[in-house]
Formats: C-alpha cells, sequence, structure tokens
C-alpha cells in the first residue's frame, strides 16, 4: 500500500512547482498500490522531461475502478502538475512565461513554432514583442498579416506605435480609421484629423472641410482653430457658417476682445453681401455651361442649415457638363448628411476616387458620418 507518505511527497511536488501552488493535507485513507505505482511513475517521469508517458501513467491510474475520494484527488493534481509543467517549458506556457520575462526573441520564436494555436492574446502578446525589441516594420506586417479587420483597440494602438516609429503613415493611419469607425472618440478623431491636416498639397476649401469635422468631433484646438475656421468660411464665401462658428468660439470664452470684433464685423457685412446678391449669382449659375456655380451655391445653401434645398441645386450641378464630380459628390454627401440620408451620403462619398487629397477628404466624412 501506498500510504500519506506518498500523497505527502505529491504534495511538496505542487508546492514546488512554480505554476501551481497546490496544498494536499494529509490524510488516513491509503492510496493503493494500483493507483500510487503509475503516480509515482509519473511523477519520475515528468521530473525527466518525458510528459507525454508521464500523462500516460496518470490516465492508467484514472483507469484503476472503485477510485477513493483521496485517489481521485491525487490523481487530478497530478495530472493538473504534469500539464503545468509541460506547459512552462513549450507551447502556450513558455510563450507567456518568456512574455513575463521579457525574452521577446524568444517570444517570437515560441509563436512561430505553434503557427495556428494562437488566440488572439497570444498574437497580441508577439507583436508587443516586435515592439519591445524595435522591429517596428516586422510589428505591424505581423499585425496586418494576422488580425486583419479583428484587431481589438490595445494592438490597433500599438500598430500605431510601430508605424510611427517605422514612418509608416499609411499604416498608422489606417489603424487611426479603425478606431474613429469603432469608438469616435475626440482622442482618435484628433489624431487622425491633425494627420489629415498636415497631407502636403492642400488646398484651403479641403483644409476648411477638415477643419469643418474638428469643429462637429469636438477636437477643436483653443481661439486659433475656431479662427482659422471661420477666416476660411468668410474667404471662400460662407460666412452665416462663419458666423456660427464664432458664436461657438465665444460661447466656448475663446473668442473675444477687439480681433474678434472685427472678424464679427466682417462676417456680418459678407453675409448681406451674399444676401443681396444670391439671386443674380442664382441665375448666372444656371446659364453658366459648368455646374461649379450651381454646386457652389448649394454647399453655400447646406452651410446655412437649409440641408435639403441643397440638394437640388448640387444635383443640377452634377447634370451640367464641365464640372469637377469629385468635389460635387463631396458637396452632395455632405448636404445628404445634413438632411439625416446617411446611405446617400456614403454613396456619394464613395463616389471620390479620382485625386487622392478629394478621396482622403470624402473618406473622412464618410467616418464621420457612421456616427
Amino acid at each position: 500500500m501506498i500510504t500519506t507518505k506518498f500523497r505527502a511527497a505529491v504534495s511538496a511536488l505542487f508546492l514546488g512547482a512554480a505554476v501551481l501552488a497546490i496544498s494536499i493535507s494529509p490524510a488516513d485513507a491509503a492510496v493503493r498500490a494500483a493507483v500510487g505505482k503509475p503516480l509515482q511513475e509519473a511523477q519520475s517521469l515528468a521530473g525527466a522531461g518525458n510528459y507525454t508517458a508521464a500523462m500516460a501513467k496518470v490516465n492508467q491510474a484514472a483507469g484503476v475502478g472503485g477510485l477513493s475520494g483521496e485517489e481521485s484527488r491525487v490523481i487530478a493534481q497530478m495530472r493538473a502538475y504534469i500539464s503545468s509543467k509541460s506547459s512552462a517549458t513549450g507551447g502556450k506556457g513558455k510563450l507567456s512565461a518568456d512574455y513575463r520575462a521579457g525574452r521577446w526573441s524568444s517570444v517570437i520564436a515560441d509563436a512561430d513554432s505553434m503557427r495556428g494555436q494562437l488566440d488572439a492574446n497570444d498574437m497580441a502578446a508577439v507583436a508587443t514583442a516586435y515592439y519591445k525589441m524595435g522591429n517596428y516594420t516586422g510589428c505591424v506586417r505581423y499585425i496586418r498579416g494576422h488580425f486583419g479587420n479583428s484587431a481589438t483597440d490595445t494592438v490597433l494602438k500599438i500598430q500605431m506605435a510601430c508605424a510611427f516609429n517605422a514612418n509608416d503613415d499609411e499604416a498608422q493611419t489606417s489603424a487611426l480609421e479603425q478606431l474613429v469607425a469603432r469608438n469616435g472618440t475626440p482622442e482618435y478623431w484628433g489624431q487622425l484629423l491633425k494627420a489629415a491636416e498636415h497631407t502636403r498639397g492642400l488646398k484651403d476649401h479641403q483644409t476648411l472641410d477638415i477643419y469643418r469635422i474638428k469643429l462637429r468631433t469636438g477636437t477643436m484646438n483653443g481661439a486659433q482653430d475656431y479662427t482659422l475656421l471661420a477666416k476660411l468660411a468668410i474667404e471662400l464665401g460662407f460666412p452665416a457658417e462663419a458666423m456660427d462658428v464664432q458664436q461657438k468660439g465665444a460661447d466656448a470664452k475663446l473668442l473675444a476682445g477687439d480681433s474678434a470684433t472685427r472678424l464679427m464685423n466682417l462676417t456680418k457685412t459678407q453675409i448681406a453681401a451674399n444676401q443681396a446678391s444670391w439671386a443674380s449669382r442664382l441665375a448666372a449659375a444656371k446659364r453658366a455651361p459648368s455646374g461649379d456655380a450651381l454646386i457652389k451655391l448649394g454647399e453655400e445653401l447646406w452651410s446655412q442649415g437649409k440641408a435639403n434645398d441643397a440638394i437640388g441645386l448640387i444635383q443640377a450641378g452634377i447634370a451640367k457638363d464641365k464640372t469637377d464630380l469629385n468635389d460635387a459628390q463631396i458637396r452632395l454627401g455632405m448636404a445628404y448628411l445634413g438632411a439625416g440620408q446617411k446611405d446617400a451620403a456614403q454613396r456619394a462619398f464613395a463616389k471620390v476616387k479620382d485625386e487622392p487629397k478629394a478621396a482622403m477628404i470624402a473618406h473622412l466624412w464618410a467616418l464621420y458620418a457612421r456616427k
């Protein structure tokens, strides 16, 4: 018979294991030899690193009929011990141990040897290992190759950090766009719009469009942003929009003083001039061979909050020849969005593909339309 002495040895075995801390209280009940002998052999085999043979011995012990509660408990604990010990020296257990110890190259090697066996948490650990090693290009390649659209926010943040250090603007923007589409927080919008704002060769109208989204996503940065947006709106012929921007800046206690007053007076003058010339400008736009003037007037109506009226004018402009269709589809998408027709807005934005900067503006508005 194998008595309490064997059970005490098993208890010590578990207490000494790095991954387990299980104690077995001494018990009077004996473990029969038919159970205890294969368990002793399992212990020796596990100590020698032969975990497959060790587990076979545990299964042999478990196959003995009429197990007592004590015998079942010792078998279960021996099984857990062997599983834990084998995992600590290979497989996911080794990957986890290497990660905790900061052995980053070993984490990557562990993952390479376990292809097809890793879950999302394991792959996030591998991405972190690439980052910690300073292999930023490898980090981006690993994330984009293993996660697709299923990356968690944490993984996307790792991608952003790696892409930044690798000077990979496309990968950084892609991660940001996924975070924006998923969460839409001012933090992510702010980073995305800041990157867009620094695109080389933007036209003033495209900068205006970026700042329009900044206003709508709560990412305006102080008085300078309100002032710039208002000035661009006045310059491009949208004084009613400029008035609204200035009022929001004043309400936020950011715009005040002589300069703000002068800008407000200029805005009022421009509003009056636009109202007085509306009929003649509309007639001229209808006579023009190009539809650009009609589209501009449609955008002006949109800027005044008259989105439904804007849609008709913009569509009339699109129907004419020699029209800037990329700009027209952006304005039509904005008008549809202002009218609450989100699906129609998305279809309009999706038609902007030919010119990279125009496509970027349309894409930003499409992201905003998903809110």
